[in-house]
């Protein structure tokens, strides 16, 4: 590719992008048939209770406590395809020993527990490389566009992912489910080598040809520490990207504590099979898809930060009704509460994850994203433990009314800050690894 892209260009038009896009797509469908069919395959064939239910739900995410942070600062000096095809070919050889392991009959709890921690550990680099390479690969003119398609993909995974996970469980076995995840991951590994092969679209050359440009030398590289707290400080020194991520967090509590419980309770409780959980996850999906199409009619006609925080004021609530899931009108009511409150994170991921990438400079784009996944998927290995302790000395309905009533005031913090009067994406930072004090003081039309 040569020359230069208008800057209202389609990322569709950047070889790089489709590369990512498509090895991505893989990815997430492994990602959501995983999703559904570890904890299933817990229940139905290792006969775990609410409270082990609970511990693999934590331990999938608790990886993001303990390395998020320095993921991010690793991420900023090494090679994003290199970070992003490791991450997925340990994820499809972590998820094919589960069906080795069953054909021979030794699986166990401890192996599914200890597949779970190194998978999560795989998706820190795999999720803070992907977000970090993409104002690399596109442009920062073109980033809602280009998040508008990630979060679509994710919709779309979302519901073929997590409604064909439910029926590969049902119709052949919880271990062949997890062995198609396997195949999906391997097959993102490999599209994923092809990345960094052509340029941006202002024809400089993608991140992938080196470290992002600013990154420090290897020679010069302070200490980790340091890194990492210069990262914290963008974040949570900015009280947009503050409440960002408080938002967010709270609204991962929610819906994890309400997800770590859905397959106890469908199972046991309510006598559903695999299928309905997992039709009643795509449902998330085609919220999820939904708010991806909808984000950037709304920041048009709103403005980019009050289509935020109303969006969240307006719908958020709509969770409480979850919290009524049961048999017949009552699956029905929550499953539509579900894709509506799902719409709304739709609308969240390509919106604010754009204002965080549009703020943030190039050299500090690994640790700001380590620090969004440290505290909102972090938060979901705590959720998960609480879901279980819920789960087994209150009740399964009791921890999914804890998590319904959470998901619903989550819209708080956004709505408090500055993000209401927010009309227009502020300028992106020339230089440095300061602040994002560009943030806080746009310009704002009331």
């Amino acid at each position: 590719m040569t020359g230069t892209l208008p800057s209202a260009s389609s990322p569709w038009r950047l070889r790089d992008f489709r590369v990512l896009f498509a090895a991505a797509s893989l990815s997430h469908l492994g990602v959501n048939v995983g999703y559904v069919a570890l904890p299933l395959l817990a229940v139905t064939v290792l006969d775990a209770g609410p409270g082990q239910v609970g511990a693999l739900g934590a331990l999938s995410t608790v990886a993001f406590l303990v390395l998020g942070l320095p993921a991010g600062a690793w991420v900023d000096r090494l090679p994003a395809r290199r970070v992003l095809v490791a991450a997925d070919a340990l994820r499809a050889a972590l998820f094919a020993s589960v069906p080795v392991a069953w054909w021979l009959g030794v699986l166990s709890l401890p192996q599914l527990y200890a597949v779970a921690v190194l998978n999560g550990c795989a998706t820190v680099f795999f999720d803070v490389g992907s977000q970090s390479v993409l104002p690399q690969l596109v442009g920062r003119e073109r980033l809602v566009r280009a998040n508008s398609a990630m979060v679509g993909l994710m919709a779309g995974a979302q519901i073929a992912g997590r409604g064909a996970g439910g029926l590969l469980v049902q119709l052949l076995a919880a271990p062949l489910a997890i062995l198609a995840a396997a195949v999906a991951y391997l097959a993102a590994a490999f599209g994923l080598t092809g990345i960094g092969r052509g340029q941006r679209g202002d024809g400089r050359p993608t991140a992938q040809a080196g470290r992002h440009p600013g990154a420090p030398t290897r020679n010069r590289s302070p200490r980790l520490r340091t890194e990492i707290g210069v990262g914290l400080r963008h974040v949570l020194g900015d009280r947009v990207l503050r409440a960002l991520v408080l938002t967010a967090a709270l609204a991962n509590v929610g819906s994890q504590t309400v997800n770590v419980m859905l397959p106890v309770l469908f199972s046991r409780e309510l006598g559903l099979p695999a299928g309905a959980l997992g039709t009643y996850w795509a449902a998330g999906g085609v919220g999820l898809l939904l708010g991806a199409v909808l984000a950037r009619p709304l920041a048009a006609r709103l403005g980019h930060g009050r289509a935020l925080a109303w969006c969240g004021c307006c719908v958020a609530p709509v969770a409480l009704v979850i919290g009524l899931v049961g048999e017949g009108p009552r699956l029905w009511a929550a499953g539509a509460a579900w894709t509506v409150v799902m719409a709304k994170i739709g609308v969240d991921n390509v919106l604010g994850v754009s204002l965080r990438q549009q703020v943030t400079p190039d050299a500090l784009l690994g640790r700001m994203n380590a620090t969004f996944r440290f505290a909102l998927t972090g938060s979901m290995a705590v959720a998960a433990v609480l879901a279980g302790l819920l789960g087994q000395l209150a009740g399964v309905r009791a921890a999914v009314w804890a998590g319904a009533v959470c998901m619903a005031g989550a819209f708080l913090p956004v709505f408090l800050s500055p993000l209401r009067t927010l009309r227009k994406l502020p300028a992106a930072p020339t230089s440095g690894c300061g602040s994002a004090s560009g943030a806080q003081g746009t310009t704002t039309e009331a």
